[in-house]
């Protein structure tokens, strides 16, 4: 097998990704205090095509050096917005009609393998890295998804878990992508073995 070429990737340039039809899905990130995070949850929503991030409490904003430096630009193509509480951009996503879905360990939580998302517009909460989604956030949400572990430690880094459950959900989402950019996807959703 042969490694592909930077220029054989068929990337989109930051104004075709403008264009691109999104995935319905909104992170929220509730008070992510490290920025290497922030970062790093940028660039993964630029690869899935998420909508867009929702920056609260004390989670850096753009521009910032140390976001950039695992960004890698992605801050600039991703659309994000900045609120002071995290209660406000939940309760603005419930109006415009988004399924809240928190990232974390509760009770009646439905393991990720499980989550089957429907034609649905999804804001992901994701916590903070010591104490996680605060409760009153918690209190808000419609569902809670719970990444499941086997191992002697019981928290993901908050960007690991961004990516395990925004993949999941890009693989299974029923959204129609405008295949003339993303010729390849097909192949993942159509053959569970490349999965």
């Amino acid at each position: 097998m042969r490694k592909l070429k930077i220029t054989e990737l068929k990337r989109l340039s930051p104004e075709d990704f403008k264009q691109t039809e999104k995935m319905p899905v909104i992170v929220v990130l509730d008070n992510v205090r490290s920025l290497h995070n922030v970062g790093s949850v940028f660039r993964t929503s630029d690869a899935f095509l998420i909508e867009a991030i929702y920056l609260c409490g004390i989670t850096a904003t753009p521009p910032h050096a140390e976001i950039h430096k695992t960004a890698l630009g992605a801050e600039n193509t991703v659309e994000w917005q900045y609120f002071e509480h995290t209660l406000d951009a939940i309760r603005l996503l419930k109006q415009k009609d988004y399924h809240i879905l928190a990232v974390e360990q509760a009770e009646d939580s439905i393991p990720l393998d499980k989550f089957r998302p429907e034609n649905l517009r999804y804001a992901v909460v994701l916590g903070n890295e010591v104490k996680g989604i605060d409760q009153t956030v918690m209190d808000y949400c419609d569902a809670c998804i719970e990444i499941p572990q086997f191992g002697t430690k019981h928290s993901l880094n908050v960007s690991v878990a961004a990516g395990i459950v925004l993949w999941e959900i890009f693989k299974v989402h029923p959204f129609q992508l405008t295949q003339q950019y993303v010729p390849q996807l097909h192949l993942f959703r159509s053959d569970p073995k490349l999965i």
